[in-house]
């Protein structure tokens, strides 16, 4: 009689917590996949390896719903590429990345997707992609269409960047239309760019337009006034809609009262709009934290957290966006020229979970479901964002309690900074599985190799669209 293989990996002794809920488990893995999530009272099954995570809290690895990877934006090309950011995020603890297919002028939708295809096959993690369209034309249905087969349903506009990237109110509509029927959803970067061009002349004619007056060149009324055109126009189509990077307890409550109306509408914030506000562009390096939409007046940054802690947040992404301090520094007397974007693949976990659960007492299953399940229930990522019989054993753990400081020096993304240098941060992944191998433990990193999947986007869950 033949004696069952042993599993490869058993993580055990910690508490597993899933959006729907947590307690005492022993997680099996064996190729790559969870075959099982047992009583911790049973004894453990053979095994390779096993984890002791008593004390500890057990995850799933996260998925970053909104990176900028080696990407080229106007005059400045980020100094990372598909190796280093997805080892960075691993370090992280997040074990899939979606990225953006931006095209380049004269290129199509279609063809930014195949390039960052051919650019994701260094990637130590899975990866997956969003489309992007800038303006419509006689072919765009049909490459909507083809990026859904292809696996690629969620598609970005921007309502900003005039010239540049920036998609208009016509170009919108058909895009929320055309997309909900191919089972996907729409991603907008929602900030009125009239708005936006007039108060950045105004703050140079004022000679304000340098980084330490960032804050005044992008108000909030710029990204509430987009946020209801837009979803007024998803409203009028009967679309779902994604919004990216939302500062402001307005915004989120413009979405929130669509969600009452029945509109398919989704909140999306990032780590430094909830740890950081307005007075870094105070110091000494201004030009280091200017992103888009700019960091808040710490009032907002509360009311922000106090949705966020509710549950008026769906998700948690980095934006992600490596530039160096040089590259920053070159126009830091103009924010309307300078790159954009702050670096944070690596930092998502430890600087949310600190703010949220650790200081704000966010209950651990709701932090869960805006760092990996929603992410992937969004973005059509079956088996990712939970532990549980048949998923992808893409698992972290981490110690609610420890603390450390973050340092640019300690980390692992291609920039000479963070801008949390210096925050005691709780958070930390102790030790991440990424696809059922272990690649961070006491040890150090183990990198795996080029051996990230590119994945396909399934159609979203009817639920989520209408």
């Amino acid at each position: 009689m033949s004696l069952p293989q042993p599993a490869d990996l058993v993580v055990h002794g910690g508490t597993v917590v899933n959006a729907g809920g947590s307690g005492p488990a022993t997680v099996v893995v064996t190729g790559g996949r969870i075959v099982a999530v047992q009583d911790p009272t049973l004894p453990l099954p053979p095994h390779e390896r096993a984890v002791d995570a008593t004390g500890k809290l057990v995850i799933p690895g996260g998925v970053d719903p909104h990176c900028h990877i080696g990407q080229r934006l106007g005059a400045y090309t980020q100094l990372d590429d598909y190796a280093g950011a997805s080892i960075a995020a691993l370090w992280g603890g997040t074990t899939t990345v979606v990225d953006f297919a931006i095209p380049e002028p004269g290129q199509s939708p279609l063809d930014a997707v195949q390039e960052r295809r051919d650019l994701a096959t260094v990637s130590r993690c899975d990866t997956a992609l969003h489309g992007c369209v800038i303006s419509w034309d006689d072919t765009t249905a049909k490459q909507i269409a083809a990026m859904a087969d292809g696996g690629v349903r969620t598609i970005k506009m921007f309502t900003t960047y005039k010239d540049v990237v920036m998609a208009g109110p016509d170009t919108v509509l058909e895009v929320l239309r055309t997309l909900h029927a191919q089972g996907g959803i729409a991603y907008v970067h929602a900030e009125a760019d009239h708005v936006i061009e007039d108060a950045q002349g105004l703050a140079a004619a004022a000679h304000r337009a340098d980084a330490g007056h960032h804050a005044l060149t992008r108000p909030e009324l710029a990204e509430a006034a987009a946020v209801a055109q837009v979803l007024a126009t998803a409203e009028h189509v009967g679309a779902p809609v994604y919004f990216v990077h939302q500062t402001t307890a307005e915004a989120v409550d413009l979405v929130r009262a669509a969600r009452r109306r029945g509109v398919r509408a989704y909140t999306e914030t990032c780590p430094h709009y909830l740890a950081l506000d307005e007075s870094t562009y105070g110091g000494e390096h201004p030009e280091r934290f200017v992103c888009c939409p700019p960091l808040r007046a710490a009032e907002t940054v509360a009311a922000l957290r106090a949705r966020a802690v509710v549950g008026d947040v769906d998700t948690l992404g980095s934006d992600h966006c490596c530039y160096s301090t040089s590259q920053k520094l070159e126009h830091r007397d103009d924010v309307r020229v300078m790159p954009n974007g702050l670096p944070g693949v690596e930092t998502r976990l430890p600087v949310a979970f600190t703010r949220l659960v650790a200081e704000d007492g966010m209950p651990v299953e709701r932090f869960v479901a805006m760092f990996a399940t929603n992410p992937a229930r969004l973005n059509g990522l079956t088996g990712k964002g939970m532990i549980g019989v048949g998923a992808d054993a893409d698992i972290v753990v981490l110690d609610p309690v420890a603390r450390r400081t973050a340092a640019a020096a300690d980390l692992h993304m291609q920039s000479d900074y963070t801008p949390y240098e210096g925050h005691q941060l709780t958070g930390w992944a102790e030790m991440v599985i990424s696809g059922g191998r272990v690649v961070l433990d006491a040890d150090g990193f183990h990198d795996p190799g080029p051996i990230g999947r590119a994945l396909d986007a399934a159609p979203i869950p009817g639920h989520l669209l209408t």
